[in-house]
């Protein structure tokens, strides 16, 4: 009789975030390739937003106690959504990751890794690859709050976070970057050609 350990094998989906500052298009951009081929790809969607809809304000209206509890909050549910998906057998578009918290974090990025114990190094490698949009603030197509209640900033604020955005997943191996672009659909069709050769299909 031969005895041994049976281990199973198993195969997470390859994950994909879209990051960058506000007014990027990240969540118009994962939605439309998800709808668009929904055998290829899911969405997963931004944690933020739904932990600010949750308590009703957003990052400028609250005291350093609060914006601290929110970017805990916000990374949890990020952890959380993401598992959630790991057993899916399509390519996961992410409407950003867990490093995008570390922008928001009053003190800066390397006290928001000492608070929630982790590192940069570690967090990059939850992700296969990183696909960082430039914010339409650039080109000055900015459209503020109008499209997502939780916005706060203004358009200069908006580069800004974008290239703090830019800095922090510096480190990434497979860091691809998509210029703003006066038309959304060019823009999506430009991140559509990444994700394919990034997914090597």
């Amino acid at each position: 009789m031969i005895r041994g350990t049976v281990r199973l094998l198993i195969i997470q989906p390859m994950k994909i975030v879209l990051t960058g500052g506000p007014g990027a298009g990240k969540s118009v951009i994962s939605s439309t390739l998800a709808e668009s081929e929904p055998q290829r790809f899911l969405r997963v969607p931004e944690a933020a937003t739904r932990v600010y809809d949750l308590i009703q304000t957003r990052w400028d209206r609250l005291d350093l106690e609060g914006r601290h509890d929110v970017q805990r909050r916000i990374y949890r549910m990020q952890l959380e959504t993401e598992k959630a998906y790991e057993s899916k057998d399509r390519i996961l578009i992410l409407d950003r990751g867990t490093i995008d918290g570390a922008a928001y974090w009053p003190e800066g990025p390397d006290d928001y890794w000492q608070d929630l114990k982790t590192t940069l190094a570690v967090e990059l490698k939850r992700y296969d690859a990183v696909i960082w949009l430039q914010t339409a603030a650039a080109l000055d197509l900015y459209d503020g709050d109008a499209s997502n209640f939780c916005r706060f900033e203004n358009a200069p604020a908006a580069i800004a976070s974008g290239e703090l955005l830019l800095g922090l997943w510096g480190g990434h191996p497979r860091l691809r970057v998509v210029q703003a672009f006066p038309n959304l659909d060019e823009k999506i069709a430009a991140v559509r050609q990444l994700v394919g050769e990034l997914a090597g299909v």
